[in-house]
């Protein structure tokens, strides 16, 4: 299966990210079973979500002309996934990197 990037007329692919944000969240309800579990620890959880949606999210990104607010968009997608897979809100006011460095993202 090959993947297609989509240029609009600008040379911008922000249609691009917007399908590769869609493909993480479906990656990332096929698997929510163990993601959402709070019987598996945070580090499983963190390596489950590296290994199927994080992949799906950034696959051929390597070679797009990427520019700050489309970092930005893929960045907060990734935020909200691993969040909603902690159980935390923007409400209980842990900062990212925490919950990061204790999922091991």
């Amino acid at each position: 299966m090959f993947q297609i990037s989509i240029v609009e007329e600008k040379g911008d692919i922000g249609e691009d990210i917007k399908h590769h944000i869609r493909v993480g969240w479906q990656k990332w309800k096929n698997a929510s079973g163990v993601l959402c579990d709070k019987k598996i620890p945070f580090r499983f959880k963190g390596r489950v979500y590296r290994m199927i949606v994080r992949l799906a999210l950034l696959y051929g990104v390597e070679c797009w002309p990427i520019k700050k607010t489309q970092v930005q968009r893929l960045m907060v997608a990734e935020m909200r996934m691993i969040r909603w897979m902690c159980g935390y809100a923007r409400l209980d006011k842990i900062r990212n990197i925490e919950i990061t460095e204790r999922v091991g993202v």
